[in-house]
């Protein structure tokens, strides 16, 4: 499988380690409008795995929200669209080459910008980075140790 580094959201990305919040995770994906058939009639898959383990301090929870909004800065605040949930997972579940969401993207109306969400709970991480991309072939994807 073939990734479009257009199409990714976090590559090796450092989880966010603020107390527990809502935070906005690496890049933005710009739509250009809103109303767009998403992967043309081809179902688009959102794939999020952790790259490194995560740490905590406490006993961290996260979950990752893909939503989208009118703005770059997509709100962290409820206002912003949500499209996809993943489960809450506790740090202890958070492990490099763990996959964390593999979800078709739903028929939806998006607004101009998409971007992942990271919630975090309980307490702030210290450690943890992730990947999050869209494809059209989730099954041909897998993980490889960097190097």
């Amino acid at each position: 499988m073939i990734l479009d580094e257009r199409s990714e959201f976090c590559d090796a990305t450092t989880l966010n380690a603020g107390a527990a919040g809502t935070y906005l995770l690496g890049n933005v994906i710009n739509l250009n409008k809103t109303g767009l058939d998403l992967g043309q009639g081809d179902p688009l898959w959102l794939v999020i795995q952790i790259s490194t383990t995560a740490a905590s301090a406490g006993s961290a929870t996260a979950t990752f929200k893909l939503a989208s909004d009118a703005q770059a800065a997509i709100a962290t605040d409820g206002t912003a669209t949500i499209h996809l949930v993943s489960d809450t997972l506790a740090v202890a579940n958070l492990t490099a080459g763990t996959v964390v969401l593999m979800a078709p993207l739903p028929r939806s109306t998006y607004e101009r910008y998409l971007g992942l969400l990271q919630v975090t709970g309980t307490a702030a991480f210290t450690a943890g980075k992730i990947n999050a991309f869209l494809t059209t072939d989730p099954n041909g994807w897998k993980a490889y140790a960097n190097a």
